[in-house]
């Protein structure tokens, strides 16, 4: 995935996710539903490698990354980081404490930036975080693409400037118009690109939320919200290769006590 937009902490919807998935097209995913052996988690699944780019378990946990854009410095051989998504979702251990946890053994993976949240709160993790050590997220709104969290890059203030307007419940109302924002193809100026060390074409490429092209773009679109009562809206929009809209699923799951 290579841009989120998180809303947290609000009194009604304390979690709210808008999130665009990019990668090559011809990695093999599976679309987001229950996992067959655990079906308390619900998200998308990454059928090379195992791991996912976003999920939520009915347990109040949910985590995503992106990748951290360093060209040169992919080491072929280093662990999928869809895995640091994946085993939280799937383990026991606090958001805080397993943020800790990913950060000791941070080198052993490419650039990631990785957000985890329960119950006891939402913390941030990035293995090129010049302090370091995971952050606590307040509640507030944030965005994170493929460099460190609200960094400014032009895709990330369009996509701020289109949705910090609207309140957290309005988002989670009305997931297609979320989805229309995230929908954004629109390039930026050549002067308001960022210095990657790719070549400024590509630059170009990604420098839209929504990214168009035969051989990597935008793979789905995901809206999660949570509800302070526990309701929650999981829904996946899927794109083929010329973006248009080819598969959609939307979970919808009712507070723990009407499920007991």
């Amino acid at each position: 995935m290579c841009i989120a937009y998180l809303a947290i902490g609000d009194s009604r919807w304390p979690l709210f996710v808008a999130a665009n998935r990019d990668e090559y097209h011809a990695r093999p995913a599976a679309a987001a539903a229950p996992w067959p052996e655990r079906p308390d988690v619900i998200g998308g699944l990454d059928l090379r490698a195992g791991g996912t780019w976003l999920g939520w378990s009915r347990a109040g946990r949910f985590a995503l990354i992106t990748n951290y854009r360093e060209p040169g410095s992919h080491r072929a051989g280093a662990p999928s980081r869809g895995a640091l998504v994946r085993d939280f979702l799937l383990g026991g251990e606090s958001a805080a404490a397993y943020a800790d946890t990913v950060l000791a053994r941070g080198g052993d993976y490419n650039g990631f930036n990785l957000i985890v949240g329960d119950a006891d709160g939402v913390r941030y993790a990035s293995n090129r975080d010049p302090l370091g050590r995971a952050r606590v997220l307040a509640p507030g709104r944030y965005v994170l693409s493929n460099h460190l969290l609200d960094t400014p890059w032009p895709k990330a203030g369009r996509l701020r400037a289109a949705l910090d307007a609207r309140p957290a419940g309005a988002l989670a109302a009305d997931p297609d118009e979320v989805f229309a924002v995230l929908r954004d193809a629109e390039p930026a100026d050549d002067a308001a690109l960022p210095a990657t060390g790719i070549p400024v074409e590509f630059e170009r490429l990604l420098s839209s939320p929504f990214i168009v092209s035969p051989d990597y773009g935008t793979r789905c679109t995901t809206v999660l919200a949570v509800a302070a009562g526990s309701h929650a809206l999981f829904s996946e929009q899927r794109y083929d290769p010329a973006g248009r809209p080819c598969e959609r699923h939307d979970w919808r799951i009712p507070p723990a006590e009407s499920r007991a």
